[in-house]
């Protein structure tokens, strides 16, 4: 239920006995309140009732909803588009933006104009007759240049060979005048004709040479007004905090990599949400960012699923816009297996495997200092080079190698650089593959606006194999053992989880899938050659799920 009295809506079902939350969203990893369930349902009920908009929203947009406690005691909620929708930033059921760019009279639509007539200007000459015509001259004329040239000088060379083998035999005073003049004349008839055609190249390239100016001058014109525009537009998107502080989006990101804001920042459901309720008065208490249409083609998006907020574009944002709320913490910071020992399932005096729980990171994080790495060290301080010589995920299970000397290491890691370490997982699939058996070869490639995501990049990416057996199909769900032929950050995670893949994600997974008790992800089995005598070492820990 929506009144145009109030600045957000009220729900349509009843929410008495659902409990409010007691801290808001961490944005970048977590389970949707039962009230953003809700909130979202609702929106996605109203999504469905705009058929004007069906064949924009196949092609695939994110929504956010906002849960909000409104002064008066109400508990409502908001709703938002990243982007734009149906070639407006504004509709009546959502948010406005934080600007509105695509005002008519605004400067942005100004300013864009203007570079529209560069653009026009510029393909203008690039399409032109006498452009091209000038171009396919020249083009012309340093071929021939280039190809009479050396036909020339092959012609001096067979001269020169042709008096040398005359020179074999005696020769008169006069003869042997008769060709240095022979050979003078050649060279310069030879060095005339080069100066010709210079000048007729040179003259052609004058004339290519003016539009090559032009076309210089408009791109230079174009960048600097691109440039300004950027920047005069990223001042207009003033981001509020709960604190009532107000920072623009050039401020939020001068200390980042980047130094300036990537195209698009400010534009997506969650910043939009929260400037309207602190315009409004209106308390944030929960969030959360949902899939809706088709997934694109790099990145993996379910409809209807949640997604965290991007990093790339967001973060920076969203650090200013949650000050002075009550936000949960992160919670990879505290997922972490503290009171677990290591289990060590095989050791010798120059490696050693253990059974990673999943929790635990392999190498210490940027937050994060315990680690399989850290622990390590401390059990077995004389180690010498890095130790661990391959890495799993954090919320992955299962075996990993570590080298107890540089050697040991150095050679292990040239097996698994030569593919030649044999590897299995089991995992749990949410859905079910009715394909027994396959290989998925997928290039991956990072996801610099959502690290530490992968995308399926078919230009960019490296290349991933993994091949894939049927174990059993039960309630929905199917289980699987993967065989990775390559060794991709994500690879078994995108490949499970993408469209083009087995299009099923694993269980549990927040990035790719749907949060569950843990990522039923396992490294089962692993096997190589023993680095120092030269066995194969094979090795298996099956899952505990």
């Amino acid at each position: 239920m929506h009144t145009d009295k109030l600045p957000y809506h009220l729900f349509s079902s009843p929410i008495n006995d659902i409990p409010l939350p007691e801290q808001f969203t961490y944005p970048f990893l977590y389970t949707p309140h039962p009230l953003v369930k809700i909130a979202a349902h609702e929106t996605q009920n109203y999504l469905y009732s705009r058929a004007d908009w069906s064949n924009e929203l196949q092609k695939g947009k994110m929504f956010g909803v906002l849960i909000i406690a409104a002064p008066n005691g109400d508990i409502g909620y908001l709703a938002a588009f990243s982007g734009n929708l149906a070639g407006s930033n504004i509709h009546a059921f959502f948010v406005p933006p934080v600007y509105d760019l695509l005002q008519p009279d605004g400067f942005f639509r100004k300013e864009e104009r203007m570079i529209s007539d560069i653009n026009h200007r510029i393909s203008e000459i690039l399409e032109s007759d006498s452009y091209k015509t000038s171009r396919q001259n020249l083009q012309n004329a340093e071929t021939f240049f280039r190809e009479y040239i050396e036909l020339l000088k092959k012609n001096l060379r067979h001269a020169k060979e042709e008096r040398a083998k005359r020179r074999e035999k005696p020769l008169s005073e006069a003869e042997q005048t008769a060709m240095i003049h022979e050979s003078q004349f050649q060279k310069a008839e030879f060095k005339r004709t080069e100066k010709h055609l210079k000048s007729e190249l040179s003259s052609l390239q004058e004339k290519v040479g003016m539009f090559e100016k032009q076309l210089e001058e408009l791109k230079h014109e174009r960048k600097q007004r691109s440039a300004a525009l950027q920047e005069k537009l990223f001042k207009k998107f003033r981001m509020l905090n709960a604190k009532g502080e107000t920072k623009d989006l050039c401020e939020l990101f001068r200390d980042t990599p980047q130094g300036m804001p990537p195209a698009g920042a400010g534009e997506c459901a969650l910043p939009k949400l929260l400037q309207y309720a602190y315009i409004n008065g209106l308390k944030p208490l929960a969030m959360g960012e949902f899939w809706w249409g088709t997934s694109p083609k790099n990145e993996i998006r379910h409809h209807g699923q949640f997604y965290p907020s991007c990093t790339g574009k967001c973060k920076p944002i969203l650090k200013h816009m949650l000050e002075g709320l009550n936000v949960a913490p992160n919670p990879l910071e505290h997922h972490t297996i503290k009171n677990t020992p290591l289990e060590i399932v095989y050791e010798d005096e120059w490696l050693i495997i253990i059974n990673k729980p999943a929790g635990l990171l392999s190498v210490p994080g940027k937050d994060t200092e315990d680690s399989v790495y850290t622990r390590l060290r401390i059990m077995y301080p004389e180690a010498t080079g890095p130790v661990i010589v391959h890495r799993l995920d954090m919320d992955t299970s299962g075996l990993l190698l570590a080298a107890k000397t540089m050697e040991t290491y150095k050679e292990l890691q040239k097996q698994f650089e030569k593919s030649t370490v044999k590897k299995r997982y089991t995992a749990i699939l949410n859905g079910t593959l009715h394909a027994d058996n396959g290989t998925i070869v997928l290039p991956l490639y990072p996801d610099f606006s959502n690290r530490p995501q992968q995308t399926v990049n078919h230009e960019y990416g490296k290349v991933a194999i993994t091949k894939y057996k049927v174990i059993e199909r039960k309630d929905g769900k199917t289980r699987v053992n993967f065989y990775p032929q390559t060794g991709r950050t994500h690879q078994l995670r995108v490949h499970s989880a993408h469209p083009e893949g087995l299009n099923l994600p694993i269980s549990g997974d927040q990035l790719y899938g749907t949060p569950d008790k843990r990522l039923y992800l396992h490294a089962a089995e692993l096997e190589f050659i023993h680095p120092v005598t030269g066995k194969t070492v094979k090795i298996c820990k099956e899952s505990p799920f």
